[in-house]
């Protein structure tokens, strides 16, 4: 078991999820459990009913339902289930995850319309209204909250109250920020939101959850153009007494199930949240200081994530990446097609002592001689 624990925390991961986790949390899933056993049943029940505390929503309005794979899982069940063949979408992108969902679209056969705005930039409230005015057949709009690709956030309010507005369903990929940034989801009016065990509720991967609102999941019967990613079934199926359709990820149940208790120990959202954003501000000053600039301004980036610009020319990030892994920390490559950049998380088990000790080893990098 030591052995196993010194491997484990060779290094950290300064990434959007898988993250690092806490010891207690990994050791949750030393343990084998039976899929049909009661107690893991209330296992799920458990997180079903933490999740829709998190979200604030009532429970006689909105539901929570946990499905096996990665969180583009959860974005497809929920756009194969809610969306029907009649109805039209509004997806909204400024990044990679956006356009995965106009793929997803594709694939499906859905009807959609793109409103595509540049990385760096969030979507305009004003050019969506516009949209909605001029083509009534949208029935949907869905949108990325937190698009990892750069670490912006997206206006979750201004779309929220505009999908209000015009009575469309909402869906919100919420992968990056649930657990990490408030989001009252009732108050919204969010009909779907997704997110993923690995991310800010600094579970493990293997599962993600829908926290879907009851009327419209009752609707969606019979939509789904899947068997494995019907949503509505699914949510059948569970809401008896916890059993999963098909064979679940047991320890990442588990684990999540002690990483929800741990976010609530911690103080909640709002405490997260707060340390996320000092950690996250002290990333981006330290740096700054160094002479690496971050891609996103201020008032768009998110503290989840953030992307840097490569400092000069010829930076060679492969050389970079493993300088950095070699002391203790693992980064992340950029996710943009145009410009050079590289990522850096700051969710999971990171305090402003570990980004202290990353700033000093990026600086002692940036001091050695160019090749």
């Amino acid at each position: 078991m030591k052995g196993a624990k010194a491997y484990m925390n060779r290094y950290k991961l300064l990434t959007p999820g898988p993250l690092t986790t806490s010891c207690t949390v990994k050791e949750e899933m030393l343990f084998d459990r039976c899929t049909w056993d009661d107690e893991y049943k209330q296992i799920t029940q458990k997180i079903r009913g933490q999740l829709l505390e998190l979200a604030a929503v009532a429970p006689d309005e909105y539901t929570a339902v946990l499905l096996q794979g990665s969180g583009s899982f959860g974005v497809e069940a929920v756009l194969t289930t809610a969306i029907k063949p009649e109805d039209k979408c509004l997806i909204i992108t400024n990044g990679a995850y956006g356009e995965r969902i106009v793929t997803m679209a594709n694939y499906l056969g859905i009807r959609h319309v793109v409103h595509s705005v540049r990385y760096d930039q969030a979507p305009a409230a004003a050019d969506i209204s516009k949209i909605l005015v001029n083509d009534q057949a949208i029935t949907h709009i869905v949108m990325v909250h937190c698009e990892t690709t750069t670490g912006i956030l997206n206006p979750l309010e201004e779309i929220a109250a505009l999908a209000k507005e015009y009575g469309k369903t909402l869906i919100i990929d919420a992968m990056s920020s649930f657990g990490g940034i408030e989001i009252k989801v009732q108050q919204l009016g969010i009909d779907y939101l997704i997110s993923s065990a690995n991310k800010c509720i600094q579970g493990v991967p293997g599962f993600c959850f829908v926290v879907a609102k009851i009327e419209q999941l009752v609707r969606s019967q019979g939509n789904s153009r899947s068997l494995s990613f019907d949503l509505y079934d699914q949510w059948q199926h569970m809401d008896k007494d916890g059993k999963w359709r098909f064979t679940s990820p047991t320890h990442v149940v588990a684990a999540f199930s002690k990483a929800l208790d741990e976010l609530g120990a911690e103080g909640g959202v709002a405490a997260r949240y707060k340390r996320y954003q000092a950690t996250n501000r002290l990333l981006r000053n330290k740096l700054k200081q160094i002479g690496i600039n971050a891609y996103i301004g201020e008032e768009h980036q998110s503290p989840i994530i953030t992307t840097f610009l490569f400092p000069y020319e010829g930076f060679n990030f492969e050389d970079f990446y493993h300088y950095v892994k070699a002391r203790g920390f693992v980064l992340y490559p950029g996710k943009l097609t145009d410009i050079d950049t590289f990522r850096i998380g700051n969710i999971g088990e990171i305090y402003e002592a570990d980004i202290q000790k990353l700033c000093s080893i990026v600086e002692e990098y940036m001091r050695r001689p160019k090749k």
